[in-house]
């Protein structure tokens, strides 16, 4: 492979929302649907990896408005391939459709 071409170390997902009953939502967990994954099985792959948030933020930081904001896949979330996430500060409820990054490591394989 060239050295022009980027190697992504990380796959995409959409914020869904919030972890939920009829009535009440849980903003402590999250709702991740990974692009290419369809079921339990293809999504049990990624218990454990890394998930970012990134956006931008108006006020610059240490020469950045690039923020973060970090989670971890907990476990799966019915029987269509969509996971849930725990992220050390909440996502904001802006956040619902925006993309994510799942990285592919810590790996297990």
């Amino acid at each position: 492979m060239s050295s022009e071409s980027g190697h992504r170390l990380y796959v995409k997902g959409r914020h869904l929302s919030y972890q939920r009953g009829k009535r009440n939502t849980n903003p402590n967990t999250s709702l991740i649907q990974i692009d290419g994954v369809a079921d339990t099985k293809a999504a049990d792959f990624y218990l454990g990896k890394k998930v970012a948030f990134v956006y931008r933020a108006k006020r610059e930081v240490r020469g950045s408005n690039i923020r973060v904001i970090w989670g971890k896949v907990t476990r799966t979330h019915g029987n269509s391939g969509v996971v849930r996430a725990q992220f050390r500060h909440n996502l904001p409820p802006k956040s619902f459709g925006a993309t994510v990054r799942i990285m592919l490591y810590p790996s297990n394989i």
